[in-house]
């Protein structure tokens, strides 16, 4: 039952590096002027409050997405969203600490 239990809550591995080697997009939802306080070199910044009317734009590139923020809450938002909308998407969490993992 325990294992069953830490099952649940673990999290699986991913390759960020490889996927971007692959073709993902790194897209950073924290707002403009954060974004330009510093940022991923390859991101792009679609901030939290545009990423729903944002979705057939993205739709249309036909990657998977990374998203990032400042500590992961809004890119795990803006994950939701997107996936709800057929994407596929990974969470990066916050955007320096991906930058390490790049």
């Amino acid at each position: 039952m325990l294992r069953f239990i830490g099952n649940l809550f673990k999290r699986k591995h991913i390759d960020f590096r490889a996927l971007v080697k692959s073709g993902a997009l790194i897209i950073d939802v924290r707002t403009i002027d954060e974004f330009r306080d510093g940022h991923l070199k390859s991101s792009r910044n679609i901030p939290l409050d545009s990423i729903q009317s944002r979705l057939s734009e993205l739709k249309k590139l036909q990657k998977p997405i990374i998203t990032v923020c400042r500590s992961g809450a809004r890119s795990g938002m803006a994950k939701s969203i997107l996936t709800a909308g057929g994407l596929t998407v990974y969470n990066g969490g916050a955007w320096n600490v991906l930058g390490k993992k790049l």
